[in-house]
């Protein structure tokens, strides 16, 4: 019963008021707490004290979409349709700039195209400023002019889709509506009006200026002035055409020059650009063979690299064979040769020693060991005991 349409109520555009909002939206009015709380029960009367506690406008706002108390507010005008003379005093409260834009928004939804401009475009001269909630939930900075202008130019406003109007000029046409007359005209008018009163003023002054000064003169030597001025100017206008003639030739000169020096420009960059390109061209194909030789040598020096390092492996090995194998077959003849050695030079001394025995000088007696040695010095044998 709460959400129903007042029985009296009439259809608005050939439906029920309440379907100018669309399904979803309305289901989530309906379940709204601003809804069931705050606007149960509200009459044409008391629905303007909770319009003047409004703070800002908008549709829906949130992840879930919640309505604002702006759009439950319109969706309770539509459910019991206040009367048109309440609506316009709405909109032409000054006081409440938000109760102004719900009239507004009212009057958008379910007034008649000529009451749509009628009542919506003065609204344009109020400059005041509103907070509308956004979708993401957050505040942004408007003004009552841009919602009417929103209301008049587009199909959507706060979520809700606007019926169609027929264009101003369609309804000048036919005569449904007079031109529309800004504000600022008046003021416009009152200014050109000072400027030809100014304008005039000043005729008039230079007027009798022109006149003081002319005053005393014959009309021969009027006639003369004009004759020489008419001269003057003839004389000028043909020296200023012929120096105009004069500057439009050098002109065409400068310009034909201008593009002589183009196309030789152009001739010259694509002969430099074509001897570039060959040097390019050069430079690529020697970059090219320094780069073949680079890795030429690089190939070269790394298998000299590995043939010197396989010999210096080889080497050692084998060294170190070699050196393994004269120690295991050599050291006995090694042993053997010492021996030798050792033999042949103990057999010299053995001999003088068995020599020196021999000659006797090792006898205990001193004086035969005596006459031995001197015996032995002449190569005579030694004396026996």
């Amino acid at each position: 019963m709460a959400n129903r349409t007042d029985p009296g109520a009439r259809s608005v555009h050939g439906t029920n008021p309440q379907n100018l909002v669309e399904k979803i939206l309305r289901s989530k009015i309906y379940q709204n707490t601003y809804w069931k709380e705050q606007c149960f029960g509200l009459t044409a009367e008391t629905l303007v004290d909770k319009a003047m506690e409004i703070d800002h406008i908008g549709g829906t706002f949130g992840g879930n979409r919640k309505p604002t108390p702006f759009m439950c507010l319109v969706m309770k005008m539509l459910q019991i349709q206040p009367e048109k003379e309440i609506v316009v005093e709405f909109i032409k409260n000054e006081d409440y700039k938000y109760v102004r834009v719900l009239g507004a928004f009212y009057m958008r939804l379910t007034g008649t195209v000529t009451d749509v401009y009628q009542y919506l475009e003065p609204l344009y001269n109020d400059y005041r400023k509103l907070r509308q909630r956004l979708p993401d939930g957050r505040f942004s900075l408007t003004h009552v002019d841009e919602v009417i202008d929103e209301l008049l130019t587009k199909d959507y406003s706060c979520d809700v889709a606007l019926p169609r109007v027929q264009k101003r000029w369609l309804l000048e046409t036919t005569g449904k509506l007079e031109p529309r007359r800004s504000a600022l005209e008046d003021d416009f008018e009152e200014e050109e009006e000072k400027e030809e009163e100014d304008t005039a003023l000043a005729g008039l002054d230079a007027a009798a200026n022109e006149k003081d000064y002319y005053r005393g003169r014959s009309p021969a030597r009027e006639r003369d002035r004009d004759r020489k001025r008419d001269s003057h100017r003839q004389y000028r206008d043909r020296d200023y055409d012929r120096e105009r003639g004069r500057g439009r030739e050098r002109e065409r000169d400068r310009d034909r020059e201008r593009e002589r020096e183009r196309d030789r420009h152009r001739l010259r960059d694509d002969k430099d650009y074509g001897r570039d390109r060959d040097r390019e061209r050069e430079r690529e194909g020697r970059e090219r063979d320094r780069r073949d030789r680079d890795r030429g040598r690089r190939r070269s020096h790394s298998r000299s690299r590995s043939r010197s390092r396989d010999r210096k492996d080889r080497d050692r090995e084998g060294g170190d064979h070699r050196r393994r194998h004269a120690r295991s077959s050599t050291s006995p003849r090694r042993r053997t040769d010492e021996a030798e050695d050792g033999n042949a030079r103990e057999e010299p001394r053995k001999k003088k020693q068995k020599k020196e025995k021999d000659d006797g000088t090792d006898h205990p007696d001193p004086e035969i060991a005596e006459a031995n040695r001197l015996r032995a010095s002449l190569g005579l044998k030694p004396l026996r005991p």
